[in-house]
């Protein structure tokens, strides 16, 4: 499928599967992640795995799969000494995608996108950003430009924005993922505040979600979501989203927690709960159904069963 047919058949109501996580299927799988640059130096040495996992969910039902490159940009790449290969590690997760959409029977339905996240170096042994080693913001918006570019030299169909949640960094991901000309997905993160209230998911202060919604305008948003987000707040979230955007929606959440450089798989999801999550997502609206940190395959399979379901209401 052409990114301009799935486009078109969101535009009919068609309701699509992404796929769940590349990063943290790595290392459920057995792969190290990298100390001080996460999941994106995984690809390297393990490309074979990476296709294996994203064949993986395209038999679970994906659409939509995205490269392993959220922690691919030379900002996250410096600290482990690989910045300089960056643009090798984007090509060879982008790759991997490519190859596994040809093992699918159908491959013409598989899209294959891109990661731009707005991670900057995390505390080891933490999920909170090291302030002490966040850089300009030349230099972040020139990582962007540049990891974007890569992104579209690859061979990816779209870019989708993932785990946009910092007020400062959002616009600069957005401005360099635009400037390739390619479509472009915008996935906002949240967390509770201390009164249970759904906000921006920036740990280091508190931000209204709809502040970040807001810099989408002006910007040629095609689809919509709330990603890396935990299921339980996923439809606050949703709500404040579709008050400000009219597009397709797209619910990805994640479930355990991240401590530097490892994803701890606790009280992750179950199947059946997040089927129902998923069908809760569906009668607000939600075209596009995956899954983050944490969750699986069998959870993508999950979300193809209330998706069933859903369609057996109509």
């Amino acid at each position: 499928m052409s990114y301009s047919m799935l486009i078109d058949r969101l535009s009919a109501g068609h309701i699509a599967l992404m796929d769940g996580p590349t990063g943290t299927e790595l290392q459920r799988r057995g792969v190290s992640m990298d100390p001080s640059a996460w999941c994106g130096p995984a690809t390297l040495g393990n490309d074979q795995i990476l296709t294996e996992i994203h064949a993986d969910y395209i038999r679970a039902g994906s659409e939509v799969i995205t490269a392993n490159t959220f922690a691919a940009s030379r900002l996250m790449l410096a600290g482990s000494g690989l910045a300089q290969r960056s643009q090798e590690i984007v090509q060879r997760a982008v790759e991997a995608a490519l190859r596994a959409r040809q093992t699918s029977s159908n491959p013409e339905r598989v899209v294959v996108a891109g990661s731009l996240s707005h991670m900057v170096p995390v505390a080891s042994g933490t999920a909170k950003v090291d302030p002490s080693q966040v850089p300009s913001e030349s230099a972040i918006g020139d990582a962007f430009m540049e990891l974007a570019s890569h992104l579209k030299e690859a061979g990816c169909e779209l870019i989708i924005l993932e785990m946009m949640y910092n007020p400062d960094r959002v616009p600069l991901a957005l401005a360099a993922a635009q400037s390739t000309g390619l479509p472009l997905w915008f996935g906002a993160s949240a967390r509770a505040d201390s009164q249970g209230a759904v906000i921006a998911f920036d740990a280091l202060q508190e931000v209204p979600l709809e502040d970040i919604l807001d810099l989408m305008a002006g910007f040629s948003v095609d689809v919509a979501g709330v990603m890396h987000t935990p299921a339980p707040l996923v439809g606050d979230a949703l709500m404040k989203l579709r008050s400000r955007f009219a597009g397709p929606l797209m619910a990805y959440p994640d479930s355990g927690y991240f401590e530097m450089p490892d994803w701890k798989f606790i009280d992750v999801i179950s199947l059946p709960a997040f089927e129902e999550f998923c069908l809760t997502w569906l009668r607000q609206g939600v075209q596009l159904l995956g899954g983050c940190c944490g969750l699986s395959p069998e959870h993508i399979q999950a979300a193809a069963r209330a998706r069933d379901r859903f369609l057996a209401e109509r």
